[in-house]
């Protein structure tokens, strides 16, 4: 079974891109179309992840989403699109979809979301609907590592993600510790001094306060606690 099935009905992106995804070590079968695509899998054809084009001729990419639905394949679906819109996302992910990824992000992120939900799949089957967690404006995508504020994508980082789902985990005030532990492993070292992580700390809270400010110039949910640490404050609670 290949790691990923490609349908893209552009002959020279479609060869570049599964090249690109080959050489970091995915395996990958490829087709122009959604009907050739569902012909396949009539035929027993399976992969552990669809990526789609949005824009397929004969039928879209969201339309053979949602053939794939109505015939009870619960394949996850990327899609991989030039089209940024929020709403053609919010469909997608409505509908059944597990990412939605930019053509213009490239392929580290691409190949970085395609090894999330594969490590997901490892021990539990896929859910046939994306998980999501919900916190005011706040959501989370666990299968993907991935941050909504407002309905955009913020571009956080995987331990950015597991930082701000710590902050919303409904237990108050996270200390300076346990953030650091949460973004490494527990105990782990590095810094100058007996609180040299503080330092560190401070600088992923500036990283992850960023992405949040260029969605939401107003955004002001995460606190810092006075040589404590950092709390979310949700309006919603």
């Amino acid at each position: 079974m290949p790691d990923v099935v490609l349908v893209d009905d552009d002959e020279h992106y479609r060869e570049v891109l599964s090249a690109d995804l080959v050489d970091r070590g995915f395996s990958v079968s490829c087709y122009a179309d959604g009907p050739a695509f569902l012909e396949a899998l009539s035929n027993g054809f399976d992969a552990r992840i669809a990526v789609l084009d949005w824009a397929l001729p004969e039928m879209s990419g969201f339309e053979l989403l949602g053939a794939l639905r109505e015939r009870g394949i619960g394949l996850p679906i990327v899609f991989l699109t030039g089209y940024s819109l929020v709403e053609l996302e919010l469909q997608a992910l409505d509908r059944g979809a597990i990412d939605f990824v930019d053509k213009a992000r490239g392929i580290e992120v691409l190949a970085h979301r395609l090894r999330v939900i594969l490590e997901g799949q490892r021990h539990m089957p896929p859910p046939a609907m994306p998980e999501v967690e919900r916190h005011g404006e706040l959501a989370l995508y666990p299968s993907t590592a991935r941050v909504l504020w407002q309905q955009q994508d913020t571009g956080m980082t995987v331990t950015e993600y597991k930082i701000v789902r710590l902050l919303v985990s409904g237990t108050g005030i996270q200390s300076y510790r346990t953030i650091y532990d949460t973004a490494h492993y527990a105990g782990f070292v590095a810094g100058s001094g007996a609180l040299g992580y503080t330092i560190n700390v401070r600088s992923l809270i500036k990283r992850i306060r960023r992405k949040f400010l260029a969605v939401d110039r107003g955004f002001s949910a995460i606190k810092n606690v006075h040589r404590i640490g950092y709390r979310w404050l949700d309006p919603q609670r």
